[in-house]
């Protein structure tokens, strides 16, 4: 793994992780749902602006299609959506610390899914993992964190696992960015119509909070972090690139903390630690287990 590599990871753990503060931050003054119809709608446009310019197009693989609906379905409607209304009840430093076990989730899939076997290693760090997790998630409850959101959180975390699954081979092709402004498009349409029927459209548009965390929702976790994320994985492969994933508990719970001044509390830390060294293990055992590189792209 190259100095670029690294840098696009932990660029990346760090977008992520950020889009959860910006999230609590904008649903405190905008409903979600219609929240993220419009981040959406304004991300796929910068997006396909962008991807014209650079002369990409919208003839994408039967593969990348595919990739597109269940990306933009799974990812921006559900995951994101579940997660903006889980924040109006839940702080951000919790829901980072439930999204970041995707890895996890997406290693117990392959396993009780597809039959992909972990080695001995990847078997611990799923079990270290989750105890991690119940640490975090109890000591919540204990403290009067709201069971709904916390259940809307682990359901995002469900429904990005099937994203990730489903992305396999959406970097091939080339059209990244047209790909990246598709997808966010899927998502504005899916979450459009719970937003009309079920949303009461106020807005504290006097906030200069709002116009500062919805704008850069729009052009940092929307669109650059999409986009370093299939750069990543088309430089080094999804197995390699998710080993960055063990990054976003400590970077969430910090930014939150920083930004927010959310709590840190003793056992949230140790939960994160555990959690951390869990999704390391889960990545670096499947490196062992597939030690063959995927070559960079041409």
């Amino acid at each position: 793994m190259d100095i670029k590599a690294i840098f696009l990871g932990v660029a990346f753990a760090a977008m992520w992780s950020s889009a959860f503060t910006s999230a609590r931050v904008i649903v405190e003054y905008a409903p979600p749902l219609t929240a993220l119809t419009a981040r959406f709608a304004l991300s796929g446009i910068v997006a396909c602006a962008i991807a014209f310019a650079m002369g990409q197009h919208a003839r994408l693989t039967r593969q990348q299609w595919r990739a597109v609906l269940i990306f933009g379905v799974c990812q921006n409607a559900l995951y994101l959506g579940m997660n903006f209304m889980a924040m109006r009840t839940v702080e951000a430093s919790l829901a980072s610390i439930i999204a970041s076990t995707m890895p996890l989730m997406v290693g117990l899939a392959g396993w009780l899914v597809f039959g992909r076997r972990l080695p001995k290693l990847g078997t611990l760090g799923l079990i270290v993992g989750f105890v991690g997790v119940a640490i975090i998630m109890s000591a919540r409850l204990g403290a009067g964190s709201d069971p709904v959101g916390m259940l809307l959180c682990i359901a995002a975390a469900v429904s990005i696992t099937v994203a990730t699954l489903a992305m396999a081979g959406a970097s091939s092709g080339g059209n990244l960015m047209m790909i990246v402004g598709l997808q966010m498009w899927v998502g504005a349409l899916c979450c459009v119509v719970p937003a009309v029927l079920f949303e009461t459209h106020s807005f504290d548009l006097s906030a200069p909070r709002l116009w500062v965390a919805f704008g850069y929702t729009v052009l940092v976790p929307g669109v650059l972090a999409t986009l370093v994320w299939f750069w990543l994985v088309d430089r080094i492969g999804a197995v390699k690139a998710a080993t960055f994933h063990f990054l976003n508990p400590f970077l969430g719970v910090l930014i939150a903390a920083l930004l927010l001044g959310e709590g840190i509390r003793g056992t949230d830390m140790l939960g994160v630690a555990i959690i951390a060294a869990g999704i390391l293990a889960v990545q670096l055992s499947k490196q062992t287990a597939s030690p063959t590189p995927k070559p960079p792209a041409a």
